[in-house]
């Protein structure tokens, strides 16, 4: 874990090491001012922690996932994308982070890739201690092999269809400094 955050601190991410998905709770109230326009990707760890509701069901925050879930697709499609694309903090967690200091993002529609990749003003992930791989080519078989099988099962329950890595984010280094915040928690928590 000590290695993990020493590489990312050293790609230019502000990497913090946590004891649990409280304590990153916590520090998510900190990092995000009140009234923030606040776009949450979809996660089992932000639902699972708590975090998802703190931002999507609270009044602290302008909250984006529940204004474009109540949008209209067909007649507010470009709304709905600049609204995802460049939010003021993009709030979710990855697929897996290699001990070389990479985030790796897997996505069935992309919607939160923009955000991801340089769009959100600030980007925040969640990361549980089982996330921790060792290099980029275990990261995508993590992908594969784990997270989307696990993906998967929820999307048939949730929304009736399968789930599938459609769109794929390797994150190298943060070139703006104070940009990304990875949040790498001691304790297991989403797929």
């Amino acid at each position: 874990m000590d290695q993990t955050i020493e590489a990312l601190r050293a790609n230019g991410f502000t990497a913090e090491l946590h004891d649990d998905a409280a304590a990153a709770r916590a520090r998510i109230k900190e990092l995000i001012p009140p009234g923030a326009g606040v776009f949450t990707g979809a996660s089992e760890t932000l639902r699972l922690s708590g975090i998802e509701e703190d931002i999507n069901a609270g009044d602290r925050y302008q909250a984006i996932r529940p204004r474009v879930l109540k949008m209209d697709r067909a007649t507010e499609f470009d709304e709905i994308r600049r609204l995802v694309a460049a939010p003021d903090a993009f709030v979710a967690s990855i697929a897996a982070v290699t001990e070389t200091g990479s985030l790796v993002i897997a996505s069935g529609s992309g919607s939160q890739l923009p955000a991801c990749a340089g769009g959100a003003a600030s980007a925040i992930w969640v990361v549980g201690a089982q996330k921790v791989v060792p290099d980029l080519s275990t990261a995508l078989r993590r992908v594969e092999e784990h997270a989307l099988p696990l993906e998967n099962e929820r999307a048939q329950a949730v929304y009736g269809q399968p789930s599938a890595v459609n769109r794929l984010l390797v994150l190298n280094a943060e070139p703006q400094p104070g940009r990304s915040t990875v949040l790498l928690l001691r304790e297991a928590i989403g797929f």
